[in-house]
């Protein structure tokens, strides 16, 4: 089972990078600057830095990821609780206490 749990995280975390390199570097290319300085209320829209979209997806990862420790901790909680439940059992069924 903890094998089966790694190769989800490891997947997980590979489809996280595979996502986000590309995306990183298409938000990072910008043109070179024709003119001098121009206030930001004066750049047309396609020019203005898409921080709202980086922002965005900062937090979809962050969450994947914290879904998915929780979903392996939760797992292994289920573990735990099956290995106590025989243990008591096996206590019960030898008498000895």
């Amino acid at each position: 089972m903890t094998a089966f749990l790694h190769r989800i995280a490891v997947r997980a975390s590979a489809l996280a990078f595979a996502l986000a390199f590309p995306l990183s570097v298409v938000f990072a290319q910008t043109k070179q600057p024709d003119e001098v300085f121009l206030p930001l209320d004066k750049l047309p829209p396609t020019e203005q830095f898409p921080a709202a979209r980086l922002l965005i997806a900062a937090y979809v990862v962050v969450v994947v990821v914290l879904f998915l420790y929780l979903l392996s901790v939760a797992r292994r909680l289920n573990t735990v609780q099956r290995e106590v439940d025989r243990l008591e059992a096996d206590v019960k069924r030898t008498g000895r206490a």
